[in-house]
């Protein structure tokens, strides 16, 4: 006969898959990796300050 199994850590089981598939689809969908994130807060931070220090005062 095989092992009993518990029903409470399988459906758990499930669900964490089902909300890790869906988070991969919404990560391609919308999102950028963290380190992408934060390259393009630096990069806009630095295009700002050059975009100020470029204004002229009328």
């Amino acid at each position: 006969m095989k092992e009993p199994v518990n029903l409470n850590k399988f459906r758990k089981y499930k669900i964490r898959l089902k909300k890790a598939e869906n988070g991969n689809a919404n990560a391609v969908k919308f999102g950028q990796t963290k380190t992408e994130q934060q390259k393009n807060i630096l990069k806009n931070a630095t295009q700002e300050r050059r975009l100020d220090q470029a204004k002229r005062e009328p």
